[in-house]
């Protein structure tokens, strides 16, 4: 074989590792080019993070048609509804450490177990949280500071979307198994297929369009608990005709509380991480709300375009979880390292360039939303502020991730707590309210706190400890 030809072989092209990233791949990430194992996870973790951001922009984007009261309900719930999202994003993020760990060690009967009970953990909690969200929802609005028109128009919104809690927890935990499997490429397509009929149909029930009922708000609930049902269904259908990494077979059918522990325990500290994180950004809304509804729908618009660029680079994040687990579950710590100092750097070149693009365009992009006099320039001024921070943005994402990819999830949460409770939450008190700033002072809190947060990521980060964390 000539030296070209085994070249070809061993190092396939860009374009070639592009197209079985998206199709589907069994790489052993352990092995190989660093570069390459990136693409692969990378890309599809990408397009699902694309995915899951657009459920949030086509809500708003329709929602944004019926005033500003609306656009608030939306932006309010979200904001009451982060402890879902922070105990999905904490189990998925202990579930997939474990499956990742496992799949490097070549044990994939007890990665499909994991998996099996992060789904029936899913259950449980979603059982409890879609109760108590859905009757309590008109309160939870009136606590977030909605005004009484918001209360009267929005409970319907988020009774719905909280009944529909347990589409939220099995579409989060079943990703994050695959993910920690490698099988990026199903987790993406899960998110395709949600968002398709999400698109379709959301603008149906908010509008009345053909047979749909006209709901209003109420509507955009209705379509995306809809469309995050079926990818579920098609999450399930994947995990039971054996067509994904995981070995799920009768043996993994149970209840294995000794599992299920080392899971929790991986995930409480997670949990906690995202709490700290979510409780902050509460924090910041309700800072947000003393201003009056326009503040909080200017927030809600431009948190929603920044979110459209960083759920992709999450994706990045999510690819360096799953090299750094699988790499330390072979014995490979130092390629574990190197994985996340390099998906860092691509993530950073990616986040500066949206960063750029959104600095110098802010208000054509805030503009396709809304033109509102009162929400449009403080949007757009929000959403070039907070540009200003993408790049440690990139990095402290990484790192992070890498952190608990690792099984260390205690080290974050320490650094979550320090960065946003300590630090970010008064500086965006202490901005808005004795600086003259207002709202705009929120928005320059927030970069500092997640800059604050990325430095000292990269800080602990370099002495390794997390190398020795036993999952």
């Amino acid at each position: 074989m000539s030296e070209t030809s085994a070249v070809r072989v061993r190092v396939p092209g860009f374009w070639s590792s592009l197209r079985e990233a998206v199709m589907g791949t069994h790489q052993d990430f352990t092995e190989g080019s660093i570069g390459r194992a990136i693409v692969l996870l990378a890309v599809p973790m990408v397009l699902e993070m694309c995915m899951e951001s657009l459920f949030g922009v086509v809500d708003v984007f329709w929602v944004a048609h019926l005033g500003a009261d609306a656009i608030t309900t939306v932006g309010l719930t979200e904001t009451c509804m982060t402890v879902l999202y922070c105990i999905a994003l904490g189990l998925g993020m202990g579930a997939t450490a474990l499956v990742a760990r496992r799949t490097g060690e070549k044990d994939e009967a007890a990665a499909g177990l994991v998996a099996m009970q992060a789904i029936v953990a899913g259950l449980l909690i979603a059982a409890v949280t879609a109760f108590a969200g859905s009757a309590a929802a008109p309160r939870l609005l009136r606590l977030m500071g909605g005004s009484d028109q918001v209360v009267q128009a929005g409970a319907g919104y988020t009774r719905m979307m909280f009944a529909g809690s347990a589409t939220i927890f099995l579409l989060f935990l079943t990703n994050a198994v695959l993910r920690g499997a490698g099988d990026a490429a199903t987790a993406m397509r899960a998110l395709w297929i949600a968002n398709i009929v999400n698109i379709c149909v959301n603008p149906c029930f908010i509008f009345g369009i053909g047979p749909f009922p006209k709901l209003g708000v109420t509507g955009s609930a209705v379509g995306t608990t809809i469309g995050r049902g079926i990818g579920v269904l098609f999450q399930l259908w994947v995990l039971s005709s054996a067509r994904t990494r995981l070995k799920i077979g009768a043996r993994q059918l149970r209840l294995d509380l000794r599992v299920m522990a080392r899971m929790v325990r991986l995930s409480f500290s997670a949990i906690i991480q995202y709490l700290v994180q979510m409780a902050s950004w509460i924090g910041i809304v309700r800072i947000m709300a003393s201003f009056g509804s326009d503040a909080v729908a200017a927030n809600t618009l431009a948190i929603r375009v920044i979110v459209f660029a960083l759920l992709p680079s999450w994706g990045m994040s999510n690819a360096a979880a799953t090299l750094v687990g699988q790499n330390l579950g072979a014995g490979r710590p130092e390629r574990a390292e190197k994985s996340a100092w390099r998906t860092g750097l691509y993530n950073a070149v990616f986040l500066g360039g949206v960063g750029v693009i959104f600095i110098v365009f802010a208000h054509q992009i805030i503009a396709l939303f809304t033109t509102d006099p009162a929400v449009a320039p403080l949007a757009a001024e929000g959403l070039r502020v907070l540009s200003y921070g993408y790049v440690s943005y990139a990095y402290g994402m990484v790192i992070t991730a890498a952190f608990n990819g690792a099984g260390d999830t205690t080290t974050p949460t320490l650094l979550n707590l320090f960065c946003f409770w300590i630090c970010q939450l008064p500086a965006a008190w202490l901005l808005a309210f004795h600086t003259g700033l207002g709202p705009r002072g929120v928005f320059f809190a927030v970069v500092t706190g997640d800059t604050l947060l990325a430095v000292t990521s990269i800080l602990l980060f370099r002495r390794g400890r997390w190398k020795k964390t036993v999952v």
